[in-house]
Parts: structure tokens; C-alpha cells; sequence
């Protein structure tokens, strides 16, 4: 049994502090706070937004933050077996989680191939999006970077600008729809094979390695980010375009659609509800500051999207001033702003291919980091698991080489000519904002309630040796489940079929399997609590209590400590009294 234990190797912990804050900073600061947050803030009131996204950063972002991060800490598990030491009934929050971090690995990584393709064409001596000369533009193609081009509105509706083609018929080779696969696209295979190993060696070696790389994959990011926004503001029509990306419109905030947007992003943005805090905390050591450094790293995430919306709308000011159309003919999100819109307008720039590097190499930095890191949970929190199996020389470096595998092959139809519809699909409802909404509401319930947000108050407190602010505890158990479950109704109220391209609506099937997606991961909450309610002996009372007990081998708190001491303090002196007074009795 010895020589078995010895085997079995430890955990580990981060090297340092500085590679646990910049590794979460690199999960949380992904492509969402360049391509979602600036788009939704312009559609959805300009500075009005804000009002919404802050609200649910103080009710719902910052609260799990903590929450999650102290949970990982606490306890030293992944994303599932925390939650089987914390609070088994509820369990299925883990699984729920990594399933949709193993969703998000399989489509996530897909944007990262198309960015790499996109650099390798950036050193180009022209750069492809910029001209109709291809053998894959149509008649219909124009060359909005042509200087001495004059277009008028029917023009542009009736022709199509070169990057969109390039991004259509080069990159995707876009078919007619989802029935419609096609041929393999080879380049972008080459790309993602690329992408996977470089993901696969950033972690293989767990918190030694990736502690190392986010040295450079979440800081470079920053400097690409300053340089752009430099660039951007310096842009005529420049200040055009940040006052239509700020400019208040309170009247939205009447609209139900601008509050759900907010919440979704915020859950998105800050990385909640899935598991991947927990995981990356679990390697700190128990007396690490988690309270500050959840505090600090909220307000780096929700910074850096504000700022990254100036560096966006400064170049899309720019880009419309030099077409000479409003600024919302050109805003895009999501992949349409990083494949079509900005390299538009990186196009129009002197010196094209160095804007077109220093872009293309923040978005694969920007979203290594990111997948790589939901790698990281997804195997951690497996690998807790089934530790006298996984936990030996070697496993780690195997498990994770089965795990690239599958989920590379799983993704293999994204790569061919209806892939795009497919990318949509689980980007639409596998990782659906509701899904989130949907785990927040249960994780706060079921830390707030049946744990007890008093209880985690205290183990915050004997960690960091300093109080949280109760608002916290108010959130826990009130507002953040509230909020929550009040943006899940409303999301399913105001759901909308998805369209790609505005004008593609999906067959009947392909719905179907989207809402199958989507409920695959939502339904294991309460799948797991009825499952282990009709698994455990004993009565339904004793069942449930022993469910929402905690596991007795958790640390315990100074407190907890104190307190068993008094109880063997006065068990001990009711002994010494009960003995007295027998032998008085005796004596007598």
C-alpha cells in the first residue's frame, strides 16, 4: 500500500502569486471584452449600458467571483469533487459547469485557427482582403481601401466589400447551409493542428507550465490592446466613433433585451458559474488574500472591456468616415468584427500589414489564453476525480493528449464548407448565456443556503484574515439568485431562433439538436440531486441531511477550531463536576 501511495503525485501549487493573477486574467480578459462588450454597449444605449452591466457586476459578477474563487481555495478539489466535499446535492453545478467548458473548448479554439490564418496572410505584400484581383472574388466585389472610389448607397447594397468575400469564400468557403458539408478545408485544419499542439504544451505539465506561459500570453495582449488604441484615437474620425460607442440613450433601459444582454455578458465575461475559478484557485495556498485579488482582477476585466471598445470604435469611426456611411452600417460583433470590419479598416491604415500583425496576434493571445486555461479546468477537475488513476507519473500528459484528441475530433466538421453553421450552433445554445444563468442561480442557492453564506464568511475570514463586506452575504442568498433567475425567465421569453447571417434560418433538426445541446448541460442540476436522492439508504430526512452535509475532513476555520475546544471544555468539566458530586454521594 505504501509503495502504491508513493506514486501518487501531489497537486502542486502555483510558483507564485503573480501566476495565479495573470493566469486568471488571462481567463477571464478573452475575446469577449474586445468583440462583445464595445458592440453591445453601442447597441444597447451607449453609456446608458453601463448602467445594467454594473448592476449586475455588484449583484451577480463580483459575488460569484469571490464566491467560486474562495470555494477553490478552500477546499483544494476541481470543478466537481469541491462541490461533492461542499454541498454533494449539488454536484451536478460541476458537471453542468464542465460540460459547457468542454463545449467552449471544441468551438473556441476554431476562432484561434481563422485568426491564424489571417496572420500568415497579414505578411503578405498586398494584403488578400484588400482587393478584388482574387481567383475567389465575384463580380459583385468592391474595393472599399480604392482611393479614387466613389460609391453611393445603392451601390454598396447591391456589391459586397472585399473582406467579406475573403472571409466568406477564402476562409470559410461557405456553403448554402448546414445540410450542405462539404470538402475539408485544409488550411484551416493545418491552423487548428497548429493551434491545439501550441494549446496542448502550454499545460501539459499542469500549473508548472502554464504558470510560466501566462507570463507572456496575458500580458502581450495589453501591449498590442495600448498600441491599437494609440493608433485609433490618432485616426480621423476617431471621435465620431467613440461618441456613437458612448453616447447615452436612457430610454433603452426600458427594454428587458438591454438587461439580459447585460447579465449574459457579465457571466460570460468574468468566467462564473463553470468551474474554471475554482480550478485555478485550488492551486493557491490556503492563506493566499482570494478576497483582494477577486476585487482587483473584477475591476481589470471590466476596465479592460471599456477600454477595448475606444480602440474598436476609434477604427470604426475612421473606417465609416472613409466610406462615407454612418457609423452603425459598419459596427459588427463577434467574428464579423475581427474577420470582416477590422481588417477593413486595418486596410484603409498606412503600414496595413503591421496593423494587421499586432491585431491578429492580440486576438490568438487574447483567446490562447483563455482555451487553454478551460483545458486546464476541464482536466484538473477529471483528474480530482479519479486521482489513484490519474494522479501517477505520466497520466496527466496522457489523459490530456486523449482529451486534444477528442474534442479535435468532435470539431472536425467545423473545418469543412457548412462548418460555420455548426460553429453557430453551439456557440447559439451548447454555450447559451441562459445555460450560465441558469447554474448561477443553484451555485448561490446551494453556497448561500445549504452551506451557508455565514459559514463561508467565516472560512473567507480565516483565510485572508479579513472580513468580506456583508453585501456579499446579501447577495449569496438574496440578490444574485434573484437576478439570476429573473434574466433566466426573461431569456426564455425573449428567445429568438437563431439566424446566420440574418438571412439563414436553420432546418427543423437543427434546432432541435441545438436545444438538445443546450439542455444536455442544464438538466445534470437536477438530474444529479434526484439521482443521489433515490441512490443514498435510509430515510428521506437522512438522505438529504446527509447530502447537504459537508465533507468532515474540510479545514476547519480558527473559529470552528475554538469552538470544538470550548465544547471539550465543558464536556470535560460537566465530567469533573459529575464526578464530584458521585463521590460526595459516596461519602455519604
Amino acid at each position: 500500500m505504501d509503495r502504491i501511495e508513493g506514486q501518487i503525485e501531489e497537486r502542486g501549487y502555483w510558483g507564485s502569486k503573480a501566476e495565479f493573477l495573470l493566469a486568471v486574467a488571462g481567463n477571464v480578459v478573452g475575446l469577449g471584452n474586445v468583440w462583445r462588450f464595445p458592440y453591445l454597449c453601442y447597441k444597447y444605449g451607449g453609456g446608458a449600458f453601463l448602467i445594467p452591466y454594473l448592476v449586475f457586476v455588484f449583484t451577480c459578477g463580483v459575488p460569484l467571483f469571490l464566491l467560486e474563487t474562495a470555494m477553490g481555495q478552500y477546499t483544494q478539489e476541481g470543478g466537481i469533487t469541491c462541490w461533492h466535499r461542499l454541498c454533494p446535492l449539488a454536484e451536478g453545478i460541476g458537471y453542468a459547469g464542465q460540460l459547457i467548458l468542454l463545449y467552449s473548448c471544441m468551438h473556441y479554439i476554431i476562432i484561434l485557427a481563422w485568426a491564424l490564418f489571417y496572420l500568415v496572410f497579414s505578411f503578405s505584400s498586398q494584403l488578400p482582403w484588400a482587393s478584388c484581383d482574387n481567383n475567389w472574388n465575384t463580380d459583385d466585389c468592391v474595393n472599399l481601401v480604392a482611393k479614387n472610389l466613389t460609391l453611393n448607397r445603392t451601390m454598396l447594397i447591391n456589391s459586397t466589400p472585399a473582406a467579406t468575400e475573403f472571409w466568406e469564400r477564402r476562409v470559410l468557403s461557405l456553403s448554402g447551409g448546414i445540410d450542405e458539408i462539404g470538402k475539408i478545408n485544409w488550411e484551416i485544419l493545418l491552423c487548428l493542428i497548429a493551434m491545439w499542439i501550441i494549446c496542448y504544451f502550454c499545460i501539459w505539465k499542469g500549473v508548472k507550465s502554464t504558470g510560466k506561459v501566462v507570463y507572456f500570453t496575458a500580458t502581450f495582449p495589453y501591449v498590442m490592446l495600448l498600441v491599437l488604441l494609440i493608433r485609433g484615437l490618432t485616426l480621423p474620425g476617431a471621435l465620431q466613433g467613440v461618441v456613437f460607442y458612448l453616447y447615452p440613450e436612457p430610454a433603452r433601459l426600458s427594454d428587458p433585451q438591454v438587461w439580459l444582454e447585460a447579465g449574459t455578458q457579465i457571466l460570460f465575461s468574468y468566467s462564473v458559474s463553470v468551474g474554471a475559478l475554482t480550478v485555478l484557485s485550488s492551486y493557491n495556498k490556503y492563506n493566499n488574500n482570494c478576497y483582494r485579488d477577486s476585487l482587483w482582477l473584477c475591476l481589470l476585466n471590466s476596465c479592460t472591456s471599456f477600454v477595448a471598445g475606444f480602440a474598436v470604435f476609434s477604427v470604426l469611426g475612421f473606417m465609416a468616415q472613409e466610406q462615407g456611411v454612418p457609423i452603425a452600417e459598419v459596427a459588427e460583433s463577434g467574428p464579423g468584427l475581427a474577420f470582416i470590419a477590422y481588417p477593413q479598416a486595418v486596410a484603409m491604415m498606412p503600414l496595413p500589414q503591421f496593423w494587421a500583425v499586432c491585431f491578429f496576434i492580440m486576438i490568438i493571445l487574447l483567446g490562447l489564453d483563455t482555451q487553454f486555461v478551460e483545458m486546464e479546468a476541464v482536466t484538473t477537475s477529471v483528474m480530482d476525480l479519479f486521482p489513484m488513476i490519474l494522479h501517477r507519473p505520466g497520466r496527466r500528459e496522457c489523459f490530456l493528449l486523449l482529451f486534444c484528441l477528442t474534442c479535435f475530433l468532435g470539431q472536425f466538421i467545423m473545418v469543412t464548407e457548412g462548418g460555420m453553421y455548426v460553429f453557430q450552433l453551439f456557440d447559439y445554445y451548447a454555450c447559451n448565456g441562459a445555460c450560465v444563468l441558469f447554474l448561477s442561480v443553484f451555485e448561490s442557492l446551494a453556497m448561500g443556503w445549504i452551506f451557508g453564506a455565514e459559514k463561508m464568511f467565516d472560512i473567507i475570514e480565516d483565510m485572508t484574515k479579513s472580513r468580506p463586506n456583508y453585501m456579499f452575504m446579501l447577495c449569496w442568498k438574496y440578490l444574485t439568485p434573484l437576478v439570476s433567475l429573473v434574466s433566466f425567465v426573461c431569456s426564455l421569453v425573449e428567445y429568438t431562433p437563431l439566424t446566420f447571417n440574418r438571412w439563414y434560418v436553420y432546418p427543423d433538426w437543427a434546432y432541435a439538436l441545438g436545444w438538445l445541446l443546450a439542455l444536455s448541460s442544464v438538466v445534470l442540476v437536477p438530474g444529479w440531486a434526484l439521482g443521489q436522492m433515490f441512490a443514498r439508504k435510509g430515510s428521506l430526512k437522512q438522505r438529504w441531511h446527509h447530502l447537504c452535509s459537508p465533507d468532515k475532513k474540510l479545514p476547519l476555520t480558527c473559529k470552528q477550531r475554538a469552538e470544538m475546544k470550548e465544547t471539550v471544555f465543558t464536556a470535560e468539566m460537566e465530567d469533573l463536576v459529575r464526578m464530584d458530586t458521585d463521590e460526595d454521594e459516596n461519602e455519604h
